[in-house]
């Protein structure tokens, strides 16, 4: 069984899924076919660190722009915060 994925590792994949979206590398299907993998990945593997942690991690993301609200919503459903 593989290592659970770092709040670090999960941040810096929706950082780069971000990027490309705003440099027009990636289409809107893309990008939600992109964040389905990571979160399928994350439920595999698990992600290190305490609901805190990785609440904390999600917050600050949409605060700085990385998500929006309605993806920080679907996190949270998906990897059980809610």
């Amino acid at each position: 069984m593989a290592a659970p994925i770092s709040t670090e590792r999960f941040v810096k994949e929706l950082e780069k899924l971000r990027t490309e979206m705003e440099s027009g590398e990636l289409k809107h299907s893309e990008y939600d076919q992109k964040l389905a993998r990571v979160v399928r990945e994350l439920r595999e593997r698990g992600l290190e660190g305490d609901r805190a942690e990785i609440t904390a991690a999600l917050d600050d993301c949409q605060k700085r722009g990385v998500i929006p609200p309605a993806v920080r919503d679907h996190l949270n459903k998906r990897l059980g915060l809610v």
